[in-house]
């Protein structure tokens, strides 16, 4: 069995185990979304529902009888890239119908009983779209108003009924399909026959540069959608709009460029939406009754450099951005790094919470960042109920007129650890430890927030993998607690100035017609500045490929809602995997490892997780 087919086994392992009732007629005859309230069932959004809370009410399966549980069945995507894929699906389950996305943007709906194959559509991505990964990490689900439904995600057999239930996917070559729920069928009233270009207004997008690897949320009818671009290959590639399609035809509601608010449509004839602006490329939260869409905004390209970005960039770039549905226009944003040069962009979906204060429950945003940063947020005006306190930050770097001098700290609760130190380097050998203490003693660290340099290597800690990243928290509602996993490495980094990066090769993707395929930031040209980026994710040794740092490297933890208290906190992942020049030690050490996946708590005290990969 595959890798890709193991996690995607897992997850869908997990929703068919939650299976224990029969599902209720349909809500879309009065209007409402599966999506915004599942039946207890149901799993109908990334989150399992727009508020993010990744929540299950069941309560079949608890602490008593799960170790009684076996596989009920076990199906292969048979889609699987040559090189550079990832496993990230989460399946959604409406009715008795799963619906999942293989890496390459097939989807497939399954009998959650059986695991039996009903459809499946294969959109015909081609390997050049890949960005630095093939991941699709889920699907949206919609019901038209006055849908009459069976209650298993599939309207009555009348032709009329076609496409009044559909699933809707982004694509890695920036697409956005729409299809029959009951058929796989592609609905020929959105878009092209069942298809929305994305690029559209973007001016020049080479293959791999926009891709959507995250589900789209879909709010009073708007499908709102951002995209990955390939990040660090120049300074102005093409534009991070967000974008407002309507669910149903498919046609552009309106779009949302920062630098040309006064648009909100298309461009301008001859013009294009402004290119290098900052992007969305996770997965939002929604709010169906206020009509907001919070879009957790990435970094303007390129990452490392921010001479040349303009005060719209520096004000909307790693900030949570409430936008109004019906308009498309921003009603408050809350940045949590102030002129981003880490690759901090925030790529956790935030969750919507009741927040208990003074007696009262606030209604809120939980926001996860990479820092380890978790703020809350009133979701009506962004105005913090408990307290974000601006510290000051190291200056200098290659850029030290552009350094904040303070940051946002959240005072509620961080999993961010101490700043490092020499003792905290490891290694198998005394060899490799003192290799480690040697580079940390060369290198520039002044704590978090250390600037990039280019004269020698700097150290950012935490990584650009978090903290948080695009797993985030899972939140019970009923017991007040909030399940973090998160990561705990740092990155390695060194800005390599122009020529010498022009002498070692390092062009954007489109002008060599190819990719080394490595890590994202691993020799980046980020062309049109003066600097060319590489990091060292993780910061690990080139001969025994460990990393530098003690373990752990990953860990869960779980936080009173109310206090922001730590519960419990512990390493996740063990050494099984793991071993000097890529060996596999086969030891049951818990030494903590890197697990983006992300964890799900139910009603009955379960938190199913998947198991974190190999560092």
């Amino acid at each position: 069995m595959t890798e890709a087919d193991g996690a995607l086994a897992h997850a869908a392992g997990v929703a068919a185990s939650l299976v224990n009732r029969n599902v209720p007629a349909s809500l879309a005859s009065s209007g409402a979304q599966p999506a915004n309230a599942p039946v207890d069932d149901d799993w109908a959004a990334y989150g399992r529902s727009q508020p993010g809370l990744r929540y299950s009410p069941l309560l079949q399966i608890n602490r008593d009888n799960v170790a009684q549980l076996k596989q009920a069945w076990l199906f292969h995507t048979g889609d699987l890239p040559s090189k550079r894929w990832g496993a990230e699906t989460t399946p959604l389950k409406v009715g008795d119908s799963l619906y999942v996305c293989t890496a390459r943007n097939q989807v497939i709906a399954l009998d959650a009983s059986s695991g039996k194959q009903r459809w499946r559509y294969d959109p015909k991505v081609k390997d050049e779209a890949i960005p630095y990964t093939a991941a699709c990490r889920g699907v949206s689900y919609y019901e038209m108003p006055a849908a009459a439904n069976d209650g298993a995600g599939a309207v009555a057999s009348d032709a009329s009924a076609m496409c009044r239930t559909r699933i809707i996917e982004g694509t890695l070559d920036g697409r956005l399909i729409a299809l029959d729920a009951r058929s796989g069928t592609p609905c020929a009233d959105f878009g092209n026959n069942g298809q929305v270009d994305i690029t559209v207004g973007m001016g020049e997008t080479p293959s791999g540069y926009v891709s959507i690897n995250s589900p789209p949320a879909i709010v009073r009818g708007v499908v709102v959608t951002g995209h990955q671009v390939l990040d660090g290959q120049k300074r102005y590639e093409p534009s991070g709009v967000i974008e407002g399609f309507d669910a149903v035809t498919g046609k552009l509601r309106w779009a949302w460029d920062m630098t040309h608010p006064d648009w909100n449509g298309a461009p301008p004839a001859g013009q294009s939406w402004t290119r290098g602006t900052p992007n969305m490329w996770t997965t939002a939260a929604a709010d169906e009754q206020l009509g907001y869409v919070y879009l957790p905004m990435g970094n303007s390209t390129a990452d490392y450099w921010s001479s040349s970005r303009t005060p719209q960039e520096n004000r909307n770039a790693t900030s949570l951005v409430a936008l109004d549905v019906t308009t498309g226009k921003p009603v408050w944003n809350f940045q949590t790094t102030h002129i981003d040069a880490w690759d901090y962009d925030l790529g956790s979906q935030p969750s919507l919470i009741d927040f208990p204060k003074d007696g009262i429950n606030v209604p809120a945003v939980l926001l996860p960042s990479k820092q380890g940063e978790l703020y809350v947020l009133d979701r009506r005006t962004g105005k913090p109920p408990v307290g974000v306190e601006e510290r000051a930050v190291p200056g200098g770097g290659v850029e030290p007129q552009m350094r904040a001098r303070t940051q946002p700290f959240s005072l509620y609760h961080t999993l961010r650890k101490p700043d490092l130190t020499e003792r905290d380097m490891w290694g198998m050998t005394p060899i490799d430890q003192l290799v480690c203490r040697i580079q940390f003693r060369k290198a520039s660290y002044k704590g978090i927030y250390t600037p990039p340099e280019a004269d020698r290597h700097s150290i950012e800690y935490p990584g650009y993998n978090g903290g948080s990243d695009w797993g985030s928290v899972a939140v019970d509602p009923q017991r007040g607690v909030i399940v973090a996993n998160y990561n705990d490495m740092p990155n390695y980094n060194l800005l390599v100035p122009r020529a010498k990066a022009d002498k070692l090769g390092w062009a954007p993707r489109d002008e060599v017609r190819s990719d080394a395929g490595g890590a994202e930031g691993a020799g980046d040209p980020q062309a049109g500045t003066p600097y060319a980026i590489n990091v060292n994710a993780g910061w690990r040794l080139p001969f025994t490929k460990l990393l530098c740092k003690e373990p752990p490297y990953g860990g869960i933890r779980a936080i009173d809602l109310a206090s922001g208290k730590t519960l419990w906190d512990r390493p996740f992942g063990s050494a099984r995997g793991n071993g000097p020049f890529g060996i596999r030690s086969g030891l049951p050490i818990e030494i903590g490892t890197p697990n983006n996946g992300g964890s799900v708590v139910t009603a009955s005290g379960l938190i199913p997780l998947p198991q974190p990969p190999t560092t």
